[in-house]
């Protein structure tokens, strides 16, 4: 009997101590290192700021990822690119323009950096074109913000549910990191560098653009 109740007491300091590691451990992975910058998420989905139905409002702000890089030292005037919609854009429930709709932008100017210490690049960005479904769009519109981007990774839920291909592409967005350091945007959207410096925008970049006119989506 003694013999049994030594095993019964061991058994339970044993079940103790295993609580005790697996507590410790969930502490531990729970816990956020000290000093590290908070990850801002794409806000999304957005919702179209206005009850016109079917229509996007001017003054409406998207958020969309260049497709590749730009830089005021190679660019040039009239050099066109592409960037895609980084989050479902909504109304009343359903999905206006899905992520992953290509937005067609041109650099309207551009100053490559000097020599002297008090001129700097920039850049001047304009969204003219807009694809969604396949279906082309004219569009005005202007950057307002630029940030990082903190890579591709999955965001279950970032975007709308059931959105088909745009509510995939929406999903793995990746986090964006925050404005991007050097840059900084003037009137009319012109992007211009610090220090004397090129502006330098890595594919990937998630530009906050504003309409400047309806768009009506069919």
């Amino acid at each position: 009997m003694s013999a049994l109740i030594r095993s019964m007491v061991l058994l339970g300091i044993v079940a103790t101590v295993a609580c005790g590691a697996t507590t410790n451990t969930g502490s531990a992975v729970q816990t956020t290192p000290a000093g590290r910058p908070p990850v801002i998420e794409p806000s999304g989905p957005a919702e179209a700021n206005t009850s016109d139905r079917g229509v996007i409002p001017a003054g409406q702000e998207m958020d969309v990822r260049l497709q590749s890089s730009l830089s005021s030292e190679t660019a040039k005037v009239e050099q066109r690119f592409e960037a895609t919609t980084a989050v479902d854009l909504m109304q009343d429930g359903r999905v206006l323009v899905p992520a992953g709709a290509v937005v067609h932008g041109v650099v309207s100017d551009v100053k490559p950096a000097g020599r002297l210490a008090d001129r700097t690049g920039s850049l001047t960005l304009s969204f003219d074109r807009m694809t969604i479904r396949g279906r082309d769009y004219p569009i005005r519109g202007m950057a307002t913000q630029i940030f990082e981007s903190g890579g591709i990774r999955e965001e279950v839920g970032t975007a709308g549910a059931g959105a088909g291909i745009g509510g995939v592409i929406g999903g793995i967005l990746g986090g964006v990191k925050g404005a991007v350091l050097g840059a900084v945007i003037g009137a009319g959207g012109a992007i211009a560098a610090t220090d004397g410096k090129d502006v330098q925008l890595p594919a990937g970049s998630i530009v906050r653009i504003r309409l400047d006119q309806d768009v009506r989506v069919r």
